[in-house]
């Protein structure tokens, strides 16, 4: 397969989610931030280039805290990529939104330390991020999903370990919804470079806080993932190929009047 059409929508597979089409092409970045977590591969959905980009790699050799944010970002532009859909595995911090729940946040909370989270280490470059999703990406996955919810709160934490119970516990008291490690800085450097970005969280697992003498588990957020990995494929497809290839979002537009030190890709 040959596909000569530049892909302006690409997905970020979470944990659990290592490939997306069967017949694809596949291509090798470089960056000035290094490769990417693994080459990014390239199919059509009803006709529409797609291109896919496996953010702990194809074998999952990048924890959390060591994904190459920025590599991958500047790679999916570079391929003239502006609009990403991101599924990521969450816990869950309300007893409501259970295991198998998608969630489509709208907002975003960084506990992280430590990661590279800008592309601009030179000049001033502030870039409003008040509203961290695309709201045209966040509708068109609504109106592709079924019963997902609608809003809420994502509160990134550093990993690899889980929360403890009293954190888990803060976390929901201060009102947020779910809680995952790899969110920051993948979304503020979307935004850096003018590209949108829509999370789709799927919760496999309860956090610590939330039922009492329950504890989160490895082997239970990757058996959950697994179970409903053919539900969050048929979601972003769809929402993939209704996403509209005309943007006029506030993403679009986070560059303007903003004078670069770095020329984009």
């Amino acid at each position: 397969m040959t596909v000569t059409a530049r892909p302006d929508v690409a997905v970020i597979g979470g944990s659990g989610l290592y490939a997306l089409l069967e017949q694809v092409d596949e291509v090798v970045v470089d960056t000035p931030y290094g490769a990417p977590s693994d080459p990014i591969t390239i199919g059509l959905v009803e006709g529409r280039p797609i291109a896919f980009l496996p953010r702990h790699g194809r074998d999952h050799r990048f924890p959390p805290h060591r994904i190459p944010y920025r590599a991958n970002l500047w790679a999916l532009r570079s391929l003239g990529v502006r609009q990403i859909l991101a599924p990521c595995a969450v816990g869950g911090l309300r007893p409501e939104l259970g295991p198998g729940t998608f969630v489509v946040p709208d907002q975003l909370v960084d506990r992280t330390s430590g990661r590279a989270q800008t592309f601009h280490d030179v000049g001033a470059v502030h870039v409003s991020f008040a509203d961290p999703y695309c709201p045209v990406g966040r509708s068109a996955v609504l109106a592709n999903a079924e019963n997902a919810v609608d809003e809420g709160t994502m509160v990134v934490v550093e990993g690899p370990r889980f929360s403890t119970r009293a954190e888990s516990r803060w976390f929901t008291a201060q009102g947020w919804s779910v809680v995952n490690m790899t969110g920051h800085p993948e979304a503020v450097l979307a935004r850096e470079l003018a590209v949108c970005y829509t999370a789709i969280a799927l919760v496999t697992d309860l956090d610590a806080g939330v039922d009492a003498g329950e504890e989160v588990t490895q082997e239970e957020v990757f058996r959950v993932f697994a179970e409903n990995t053919d539900r969050m494929r048929t979601l972003v497809l769809q929402t993939a190929a209704a996403l509209p290839k005309d943007r006029d979002c506030p993403c679009s537009h986070a560059l303007d009047g903003i004078e670069l030190a770095l020329e984009l890709p």
